[in-house]
């Protein structure tokens, strides 16, 4: 038999399902908020790409009139009005974003606020956290969350000199970020953060936590950067930041902004986005930066929003309800486990105890159980992401059919896991495998 020429059979290793085991889900179209395979069967979406497809799968505002988008180029090789006009809009929701700059990806966003902070601080150190996850650069992978753990760096492919200049602090604890401040001494050129994870879990933010980590960097002259790739208008127009009340140095952002099509951006004060060519020296750029139909799409992702206000509420009590059932659901079995939803997120994993703060709790859920209960969600129509690490993300598609459907197959699922000898291992103990 030939091997597949596509390397690991999939794009993205996550794809694979090689977390939960078993035969890859193959997904051949999307329509609203459900998924449909080869045989034609019809699942319940809640991966939603991982966040991108706020407004599900096909929707009529990013999915007509695209031939006439298109007629104008896809690529131009130059600056297009488009692009102006978007950086502005962006601006008006996040303006801590004074200056900012199109990229494709999450990671190319990320990947180039370091090395602004790096040019602007003059300084080569980064304080990142455990279960942060801020793309597949060498850089952001050590003791990344999402599918992306990096025990072994050099063994991954990451030179032992990215490692040196990264340290590595527990989320949600100060006391770790200042002994990993102490280490990183005068080096340190920014300290990187999801505000909100959705990487380890669904883990929030403790109170007080982004407000030192800001006090910590402004004290040691480091910058501050929110990577809100996924937080940036799945929490609103205004994004994690305005919520919390603080003003990063820089942001990234990206997912939802495309509307589907890869793009993404980072920016933030005009004095730090100065080092950038052609004012300064240090160089990013791409071919497909700013793509004119990718930003066509994300001057429709903001045009909906600020039109249909309403969408968001409608999300948070769909995404309530549906935590609300999960919630039944786990205390009529008995078990100790919390469930966590903000906004259109919901959340939780295998293990007893209060919900996740830091990746050492994400890592102490139990995975054997997660790969059970995955398999038995899909065999219900009910398509899960195929990591415990990931999160259950609605769109303005789900129904409260489609909720109420889910909570039902939820309800026979650890009914299945119980009658397995799964469940009461589950919350019998604590498990890291």
């Amino acid at each position: 038999m030939t091997a597949p020429a596509l390397a690991g059979g999939a794009s993205s290793p996550v794809r694979t399902g090689w977390v939960v085991g078993g035969t890859p889900y193959i997904a051949v179209r999307g329509a609203g908020a459900h998924s449909y395979d080869a045989s034609g069967r019809r699942l319940i979406d809640y991966v939603m790409a991982y966040g991108p497809l706020l407004f599900g799968h096909g929707h009529p505002a990013f999915s007509t009139g695209l031939d006439g988008v298109a007629a104008r180029g896809t690529v131009t090789g130059s600056t297009h009005p488009d692009e102006l006009l978007l950086a502005e809009r962006v601006r008006e929701h996040l303006p801590s974003m004074e200056r900012l700059r199109f990229t494709t990806t999450g990671s190319e966003a990320v990947q180039g606020a370091v090395r602004v902070a790096r040019a602007f601080t003059g300084r080569d150190a980064v304080l990142k956290f455990a279960g942060n996850y801020h793309g597949h650069f060498d850089l952001a992978l050590q003791d990344a969350g999402a599918s992306a753990h990096t025990d072994t760096p050099q063994r991954s492919g990451i030179p032992s000199a990215v490692t040196r200049d990264l340290v590595v602090a527990r989320y949600n604890d100060l006391a770790d970020v200042d002994a990993k401040l102490a280490q990183a001494g005068p080096r340190l050129a920014a300290i990187l953060v999801e505000p909100v994870v959705g990487n380890m879990g669904l883990v929030l933010p403790d109170a007080g936590f982004l407000e030192g980590l800001q006090t910590r960097a402004r004290a040691c002259g480091a910058l501050l950067i929110f990577d809100e790739v996924i937080t940036w208008l799945r929490l609103g127009l205004g994004g994690a930041q305005t919520r919390a009340g603080i003003v990063p140095d820089l942001t990234t952002v990206g997912k939802i902004l495309g509307g589907g099509f890869p793009l993404a951006a980072f920016g933030g004060r005009a004095d730090v986005m100065a080092v950038l060519a052609p004012d300064g020296p240090c160089f990013t750029g791409g071919t497909h930066a700013g793509n004119p139909f990718a930003v066509a799409m994300g001057l429709r992702v903001l045009d909906w929003l600020e039109h249909n206000p309403g969408a968001y509420m409608a999300m948070d009590l769909r995404a309530k309800r549906l935590a609300n059932g999960i919630r039944s659901v786990v205390d009529n079995a008995g078990c100790d486990i919390a469930v966590v939803q903000l906004e259109s997120i919901v959340d939780f994993v295998f293990r007893r105890g209060p919900a996740n703060r830091n990746y050492d709790d994400a890592r102490a859920a139990n995975r054997v159980t997660y790969a059970a209960y995955y398999h038995e969600m899909r065999d219900r129509g009910i398509l899960l992401p195929p990591s415990q690490n990931e999160v259950m993300f609605l769109c303005t598609e789900h129904t409260d059919v489609d909720v109420d459907e889910t909570i039902a197959a939820i309800a026979d699922s650890f009914a299945a896991l119980r009658s397995r000898g799964l469940l009461e291992v589950a919350d019998a103990t604590a498990l890291t495998r």
